[in-house]
């Protein structure tokens, strides 16, 4: 296939920081009070036989070094995917955002004008949401990097991993293994609440209940304090599991370690993650995390990706990567089919889906995502994974 790049970076006015952190996985969910877009829930026509113009927006012109990190990391990953495509050629045009939603506006619509069909990125919730703001009127879909699902719907998809998609696989597991009733412990900030929220969901979903919750201030010492009153709710709810919405870089590794010195035996009552526990590697080495259950993608899958990654730039991709190289696939999948109705929602939202680097996923018509994911548990500081990720829709695991 013959690829086709335009040399079309916009560069834009250096801007401010974004406040957000990047939504590069479940613990980094940052919730923006935005409007939805009001998109016109159709898309344009392509020419198939033609390069089909993507807007690619990364968050390069911060002045943040994390930033220009995943903005390349997510361009080299988009051509990585280009290069993959049989049959399809893709125009990709990049444009930087600076992690500002008000570049991000500027930028989707400059994007509209120079003949984009479909907006890739950005990566900051508030951006994609400007981004959707900004080009929803003139029929273009964005499938932005976020994971925030408050940005979903009319013309704005995210692409990330969300606590719902989490949350649902895990709690048809874990009721499935007779887990049930719960306790969910969550983080009381925006993320916290809202993971807190998914998982209450799915597991009512999966014919579960919930037994008790309990929270903490977000502090070493808010944790300990707190710990005593989670783990006699844990005992006298009568709960066979308790689900962490905490990340292994806030207080999952203090609750791990003092639940357990407070009679909540891990071995009776199954600790289940939210977030990934398996990054940073040394959080396996946890005492407390053993036999514990969280989810991830496929690992054959995503460990192939970076792999092929590492081999063509010399670098390991960022966590973010993948994201651009699934929407490119989805892209490619599309146009493949030769129709001009290709990029609109009815496309996009095709119910069997797209092959990607961390497995099989597709768009839902809300905007939101379902990905295939596998459930792990910890065994002797490794993972091990104890239900497969399914690897088509309608399968075990969906």
């Amino acid at each position: 296939m013959i690829a086709v790049f335009r040399a079309c970076r916009k560069r834009s006015a250096p801007a401010l920081t974004s406040a957000l952190a990047p939504v590069l996985g479940l613990a980094a969910l940052a919730l923006v009070a935005a409007c939805q877009p009001s998109g016109l829930g159709g898309g344009p026509s392509i020419n198939s036989s033609k390069p089909v113009p993507v807007a690619l927006l990364v968050p390069h012109g911060s002045g943040t070094p994390g930033d220009e990190v995943v903005a390349r990391s997510l361009e080299n990953a988009a051509r990585l995917a280009i290069s993959d495509l049989k049959g399809v050629q893709i125009d990709l045009r990049v444009y930087n955002t600076g992690g500002n939603p008000d570049i991000a506006a500027k930028v989707a619509a400059e994007a509209a004008s120079d003949g984009a069909k479909i907006i890739l990125g950005p990566l900051y919730a508030q951006s994609a949401n400007a981004a959707g703001l900004a080009v929803a009127r003139r029929g273009i879909n964005v499938l932005s990097f976020s994971n925030n699902t408050q940005i979903a719907g009319g013309n704005v998809f995210v692409l990330g991993p969300t606590f719902e998609n989490t949350a649902d696989r895990l709690a048809r597991y874990a009721v499935a293994q007779g887990r049930s009733p719960v306790m969910i412990v969550h983080d009381p900030d925006v993320a916290g609440e809202a993971g807190r929220a998914a998982i209450a969901s799915a597991v009512a979903r999966s014919g579960g209940t919930v037994a008790a919750t309990g929270s903490y201030e977000l502090s070493q010492n808010g944790v300990v304090q707190a710990v005593p009153v989670l783990a006699r709710k844990a005992r006298d709810s009568g709960a066979s599991a308790v689900f962490f919405t905490a990340s292994t870089a806030g207080a999952l590794p203090l609750l791990a370690q003092l639940l357990p010195e407070n009679r909540v035996d891990p071995a009776q009552i199954k600790f289940i993650g939210l977030t990934r526990w398996d990054i940073p590697p040394s959080t396996l080495a946890l005492p407390g995390l053993q036999g514990g259950w969280f989810a991830l993608p496929d690992p054959g899958v995503s460990d192939r990706f970076e792999r092929r990654y590492m081999a063509a730039y010399g670098e390991p991709a960022h966590p973010a990567a993948g994201l651009a190289y699934d929407g490119i696939a989805a892209i490619g999948a599309l146009a493949s089919q030769g129709r001009s109705d290709a990029l609109t929602v009815s496309g996009l939202t095709q119910p069997s889906g797209f092959v990607g680097v961390n497995g099989v996923f597709r768009l839902r018509s809300d905007g939101t995502n379902e990905r295939a994911l596998a459930v792990a548990e910890i065994r002797d500081n490794q993972v091990t994974v104890i239900d497969p990720a399914p690897r088509s829709f309608g399968g075990a695991g969906f």
